[in-house]
């Protein structure tokens, strides 16, 4: 059973999710806001891997100019984006 979401980790991954590019912000925020509504689709550990990776990197994963090497990071980018996972 995965462990549930709390109004303090929202917070905390609203705050850890703001890069300084409206883009990428935009794309947590709503990635967030989906978690908040559907719980049980949230991938904790992933998002925490995502959280922190680097800018430039997550940047270039989420315009398609790369791919993530780690499948777990892969997977939610493609999540994030609203795309079926592998």
């Amino acid at each position: 059973m995965s462990q549930p979401i709390t109004p303090e980790d929202l917070r905390r991954w609203r705050w850890r999710s703001r890069r300084g590019m409206r883009e990428l912000d935009r794309l947590f925020e709503r990635y967030l806001d989906r978690a908040e509504q559907a719980p049980e689709r949230f991938d904790r550990a992933a998002f925490e891997a995502l959280l922190a990776s680097e800018d430039d990197a997550v940047w270039r994963w989420f315009v398609g100019r790369e791919q993530p090497a780690d499948p777990q990071l892969a997977g939610i980018v493609a999540d994030i984006l609203g795309q079926p996972g592998d």
